[in-house]
């Protein structure tokens, strides 16, 4: 079975700092995802993935097809704005009925920036990221890009400390 999906890559926005642009020349958001992405298939149930969340410890799951394409994704918040009042059984619906679609998606260029730009402008907590033929490749947590951000910080921090703790020419 084929799922057409509406897929959207995310654009650079050009609101990037100095130090932003500078800290992404080498990373981008592969780095930061978790080792394994949690996701399950689009025949799967909402048990399915409410199980695979719990396993991994995690707030969402990519729903993919049989070619490990997303087809969607399913978060905490589908399970409580979409099913928690439904009556619907668990073990008897399909997450493809209550997933979030379209998605956006990263890729390996996105910058660690840029998807927190857009994480933060569109209330994602979560974005799949995926090769040029929307295959799986990680699904970058909110989580993992402010961690990055403090990381980034701190060395921003620590240089201008050192700058400013150094004697200038013709200081005392």
């Amino acid at each position: 079975m084929r799922h057409n999906a509406a897929i959207i890559f995310i654009r650079p926005c050009g609101r990037l700092g100095q130090s932003d642009i500078a800290a992404e020349v080498s990373m981008n958001v592969l780095e930061l995802c978790d080792p394994e992405a949690a996701a399950v298939p689009i025949e799967a149930t909402v048990a399915d993935a409410i199980h695979k969340m719990l396993d991994f410890h995690v707030g969402a799951v990519a729903i993919v097809d049989s070619e490990r394409r997303v087809a969607g994704i399913f978060t905490e918040r589908d399970v409580l704005r979409k099913f928690s009042l439904s009556g619907r059984e668990p073990a008897e619906t399909p997450v493809r009925e209550l997933m979030t679609t379209p998605v956006e998606l990263a890729t390996s260029q996105t910058g660690p920036a840029e998807a927190l730009v857009t994480m933060v402008e569109r209330h994602f907590r979560h974005l799949p990221v995926v090769d040029n033929n929307g295959k799986l490749l990680g699904m970058l947590s909110i989580r993992n890009v402010l961690e990055w951000r403090i990381e980034d910080l701190s060395r921003e921090v620590g240089s201008l400390e050192q700058y400013v703790s150094n004697d200038a020419p013709g200081g005392d």
